[in-house]
């Protein structure tokens, strides 16, 4: 059966009518890991505005806790400009794989959503998120005489660097105190203690 036409009232409904001359808000879709050349690409053009909100954060790697940088949202941007005039500008500009459409339909982002992600940001390009342990978290010994030994923290000390886990070693559960440093965030919770 074939649909209605009710183009008009899609457009109107999801923002995605980009009339001629007027200025959107619009989601980039970048090649992987490149959003920060596409946005310093199109940040070069001063017609068009460019939000890429990111994050630092701590992640467990081999060899121990590393500080790592990303978008917030993976492979994707905000830019603002006008989608007549400047969308071949956007696609082509390096690190970019296309402005996200739907056949014929350029969707918009409301301005009011970016100024609320703004906000969110704190007016800042990277936002640093840091993870305090609380107790339940399963945790990874990195570093010391239980480095590899998964764990689970029951108290955090006063002090910001010092935590106590419940570690399995020699067969037995042990409750150790460890230098915050030492431990990193464990994402595979198989095998910690009491499961």
């Amino acid at each position: 059966m074939a649909r209605p036409d009710n183009t008009e009232t899609d457009r109107a409904q999801t923002g995605a009518s980009q009339p001629s001359g007027s200025v959107a808000w619009f989601c980039v879709r970048t090649m992987p890991k490149r959003e920060h050349i596409a946005a310093a690409e199109l940040r070069q053009h001063p017609d068009v505005e460019v939000f890429l909100p990111r994050i630092r954060f701590q992640r467990s790697t081999r060899v121990g806790p590393a500080w790592v940088t990303e978008a917030l949202f993976l492979n994707y941007l905000f830019a603002r400009f006008d989608l007549n005039s400047r969308l071949r500008l956007v696609q082509a500009a390096r690190g970019v794989r296309e402005v996200l459409h739907f056949g014929t339909q350029w969707p918009t982002i409301p301005a009011g959503v970016i100024a609320e992600l703004q906000e969110a940001m704190g007016n800042e390009d990277v936002v640093t998120i840091t993870h305090d342990l609380q107790p339940g978290d399963a945790v990874e010994v990195k570093h010391g005489i239980f480095e590899g030994l998964k764990a689970v923290v029951t108290r955090a000390m006063p002090g910001p660097q010092r935590v106590v886990v419940l570690l399995d070693f020699l067969g037995r559960q042990t409750s150790v105190e460890l230098d915050r440093k030492q431990l990193a965030v464990s994402t595979d919770v198989r095998g910690t203690v009491g499961s």
